[in-house]
């Protein structure tokens, strides 16, 4: 399809965590070469806003979702927020959008949200209750979520022009993960053992034994998280220096870095060892390897395309391990257990592979991968 004429402004809806950002990447890179005139905005969260700012990417600026159901539940029980939401909304139609893409999920929340902005132009996903969009696709749920969006932006006459995300590495992303690591020895393994979903998450215990063997190869080990996951990155640190000849060799870095020391982390790391999460993506759009644990549906819809340095490890299961409710039909019910669906991965191949990357005679460049038509993003 050809572009839209005369877009000068584009909204792109995006909620979600880090990850969920990283994912349509490749889609708004595709917009800003089919429309290189026009402002794009992304509509997201703080946390979007704040790892664009100062940062180059084809997002112009950021205007903050407020809370609203099925788009932004930023705390648990908060699904709308009235006032602010007319507030935001008002804001949206004196933007004066000419185009406006749904790039969050099936639409039942999303589409009457984009409808909101008056744009002249709407495009975008829907499941059979959700309301349509002026060009839409169906959504189903098994589809890897970078190509869903590439597909999407393609109804607007945008191609595909790369499959990489391309987060860009700032000079300020580097001096605070220096300070971050300063004094661990030789080169440098990072371990995130969060997820925003328990159910997948590796066991402890295992990052412990990675952490173990890494220190045993002369590596630094940094075991990052979020604030919320101080408790298990402090378990795989004491599991792990308890075990190890070297235990200042590992450092947790849990509540430590914000979001400009994480990606200069993960920028500094030889490889990262992660499960599905907004930093394991981070890494992968950076250009760092990743050794990475994946149940086998999430896999379909966010693993990593390529395996010369990106190495998926995938859990099979089928069947809650609780009480055995098929897991991978998305009519059935939740039961509500979150036991990890991917414990059964085992350590030994995640191993064997984290020593192949740090084997390489020259490890891989990192951080700066160009990035199509970059532009320097302020938060807003």
């Amino acid at each position: 399809m050809r572009p839209f004429d005369d877009v000068h402004r584009i909204a792109i809806l995006r909620g979600g965590g880090l990850g969920d950002l990283i994912f349509v990447l490749p889609a708004v890179h595709a917009v800003r070469n089919a429309y290189p005139g026009a402002e794009i905005v992304l509509l997201g969260t703080g946390q979007h806003a704040r790892l664009l700012e100062g940062r180059p990417s084809p997002i112009d600026r950021v205007m903050r979702l407020p809370a609203a159901k099925g788009v932004y539940e930023p705390l648990p029980g908060v699904h709308d927020d009235p006032p602010a939401l007319h507030r935001f909304f008002q804001a949206a139609l004196a933007e004066r959008f000419d185009l406006a893409f749904q790039l969050h999920g099936g639409g039942r929340w999303s589409n009457p949200f984009v409808r909101s902005l008056g744009a002249r132009h709407t495009v975008g996903t829907r499941t059979p209750d959700a309301a349509p969009l002026a060009r839409w696709l169906p959504y189903r749920y098994y589809q890897h979520e970078i190509l869903r969006w590439l597909e999407v932006v393609a109804l607007a006459g945008a191609p595909q022009v790369t499959l990489d995300a391309g987060l860009a590495v700032t000079d300020h992303d580097l001096t605070e993960a220096a300070e971050a690591l300063s004094g661990l020895p030789g080169r440098l393994v990072t371990l995130h053992p969060g997820a925003t979903d328990p159910r997948r998450r590796w066991p402890a215990e295992k990052y412990a034994e990675v952490a173990v063997h890494a220190v045993s190869q002369g590596h630094g080990v940094a075991v990052v998280g979020n604030g919320a996951e101080s408790a298990l990155v402090q378990e795989i640190v004491d599991r792990a220096r308890s075990r190890s000849r070297s235990p200042m060799s590992i450092r947790g870095l849990a509540g430590v870095l914000d979001l400009n020391g994480l990606v200069g982390v993960l920028a500094r790391s030889d490889v990262v060892v992660a499960n599905d999460s907004g930093p394991r993506h981070m890494a992968e759009a950076i250009g760092t390897p990743t050794v990475s644990v994946f149940w086998c549906g999430n896999m379909i819809n966010a693993g990593p395309f390529w395996r010369g340095v990106h190495r998926p490890h995938i859990s099979w299961m089928v069947h809650c391990p609780v009480c055995g409710r098929w897991l991978t039909d998305q009519n059935v019910p939740d039961c509500g257990h979150r036991t990890p669906w991917v414990a059964d991965v085992p350590v030994d191949g995640v191993l064997a592979d984290v020593d192949e990357i740090m084997a390489a005679t020259i490890p891989p460049q990192r951080g700066s991968r160009p990035v199509p038509e970059a532009r320097s993003s302020p938060a807003g």
